[in-house]
């Protein structure tokens, strides 16, 4: 296809008029998108009038969701209080081990069959490990090795913050598109 004289002067006034390459070529006929760039842009056309934006669709306000007897929230089985995990209490601190040679366990007294618990502040004089014996491999002594090892508790989505997540995404699908 060539570019006569009168399809330039249509492609200048309708990329005047503020339409977009595709609509261009669509009214040209028998060029594509990109033959309409290429020309426009060999021509030296500057900006539009107006930007070449889709028009908007209006959004239509959400209707009002009808529940059913059995997503009613009268109709739904009380649900039981979130509370604490049920796990063994917590036992008493265990006492570092006095040394041998009457210390507590240090940075530089440790050995790989010792406890390695810190107990105390770092920062201060009084800052000691726990020095008790551990079983092979391990790290902590048998109590300290309760309080850091805990089995993880299964995660509970309640169901209702579930569905808002749901609605709230599925909004978003509808005003998106």
């Amino acid at each position: 296809m060539a570019w006569t004289d009168e399809r330039v002067e249509q492609l200048k006034k309708l990329w005047s008029e503020g339409l977009s390459a595709s609509q261009i070529a669509k009214q040209l006929g028998g060029v594509t998108r990109n033959a309409v760039i290429g020309k426009v842009h060999r021509l030296g056309l500057s900006g539009r009038a107006t930007p070449s934006r889709p028009a908007r669709r209006t959004v239509k306000p959400a209707r009002p969701r009808t529940t059913t007897a059995t997503t009613a929230p009268a109709a739904r089985a009380p649900r039981p209080s979130p509370s604490a995990p049920s796990a063994a209490p917590t036992p008493a601190p265990v006492e570092p081990a006095v040394l041998p040679s009457g210390e507590f366990a240090t940075v530089l007294t440790l050995r790989d069959s010792m406890c390695k618990w810190p107990i105390g502040d770092p920062a201060s004089s009084s800052f000691r490990f726990c020095g008790r014996k551990t079983g092979t491999d391990h790290t902590y002594c048998e109590a300290h090795a309760d309080m850091a090892y805990q089995p993880s508790q299964k995660r509970r989505r309640r169901n209702s913050d579930a569905a808002a997540a749901l609605d709230a995404i599925a909004a978003t699908r509808r005003y998106n598109f």
